[in-house]
């Protein structure tokens, strides 16, 4: 990605004196052009980068320029790093050149302590097991939102209906443990998330799109799916010998001792078909108290399940 290749060359410029631009073009596999396209959009930075000539030339930083290297301190590169490890999971160790680059900064005494530091949080964002599909739609949608094309899926619902949809991708969100593409879907006009594993037949469009300018920073994400007026007080029992389920699933806030073991959880749910797979995911081990015409609903699932094992 562009934003990389440009961080990376104001590290080495930040550590080498002069550089060929033949050496970055290879180091980063793009044309000499490129690069200094590059170097044009670090001087727009405000960076003042120069060419010298002759035998000895090359690119580096304006005489008596230097960046501060106290900019950033070892704990905010460090956090850098392990952000460049998290996304590394997803992404094929598209960063992995830029995380280098970023070691290098280091001093070589202080390398042992900045190792300590990058391995204090590991965040792994790919999912157990091989899950090759879900790993192509993101290369799909990432490809998609680099050239700023639509995208054409169809799509099934949580009620288990398929629509063809035509999207403008906006971003791809992480929320919880599934991945979502927000997006302008040409079917509704408006944004919405669509969740990868419920995709199908994805392709890239020809339709280029103007991306517009929206605050996807102060969007809140939860309205996708838990919405105050929509939701309804559930409550659960936890028999004793599934009480490590509730302590998986459940902040230990939301845990009621019931003196013989086991939990009374007390939360709020959406009413949908995902709360009914939810709760019967737990098996034996749960038992829905309120309310009651979920108490019956879940009554006639178990049933229809048992009924297919007789």
């Amino acid at each position: 990605m562009k934003i990389d290749r440009l961080l990376s060359i104001v590290i080495l410029l930040m550590n080498r004196p002069l550089i060929q631009a033949k050496e970055l073009a290879d180091m980063f596999e793009v044309s000499a052009r490129t690069i200094y396209r590059d170097i044009d959009s670090i001087n727009n930075a405000g960076i003042p980068v120069v060419t010298y000539q002759g035998a000895n030339g090359g690119i580096g930083l304006m005489e008596g320029y230097r960046l501060d290297r106290n900019l950033l301190t070892e704990r905010e590169l460090a956090d850098i790093f392990t952000a460049l490890q998290s996304v590394s999971s997803y992404v094929g160790g598209e960063h992995t050149l830029l995380m280098e680059k970023i070691s290098s900064v280091i001093p070589p005494a202080q390398s042992a302590a900045f190792r300590s530091k990058t391995t204090q949080l590991i965040v792994d964002f790919s999912p157990w097991g091989l899950n090759g599909p879900l790993e192509e739609r993101l290369t799909l949608l990432k490809e998609a939102l680099e050239e700023g094309v639509a995208v054409a899926f169809e799509y099934v619902n949580a009620d288990g209906r398929m629509s063809k949809r035509s999207v403008e991708p906006y971003t791809l969100v992480l929320k919880g443990q599934a991945w979502y593409l927000y997006g302008l879907c040409a079917k509704h006009g408006e944004f919405r998330l669509f969740k990868l594993l419920r995709m199908k037949a994805l392709v890239k469009e020809d339709r280029v799109y103007v991306r517009q300018d929206i605050p996807l920073k102060d969007f809140p994400w939860t309205k996708g799916w838990m919405r105050p007026a929509d939701s309804l007080p559930v409550v659960l029992h936890f028999s004793a010998a599934g009480k490590h389920l509730a302590e998986d699933y459940f902040d230990s806030t939301e845990l009621q001792p019931d003196g013989n073991g086991g939990y009374t959880v007390r939360v709020h749910y959406p009413e949908d078909n995902w709360l009914y797979g939810f709760l019967l995911g737990f098996g034996t081990s749960v038992e829905v108290l309120e309310p009651e015409h979920i108490r019956v609903r879940m009554g006639e699932l178990a049933a229809g399940i048992a009924a297919k094992y007789k």
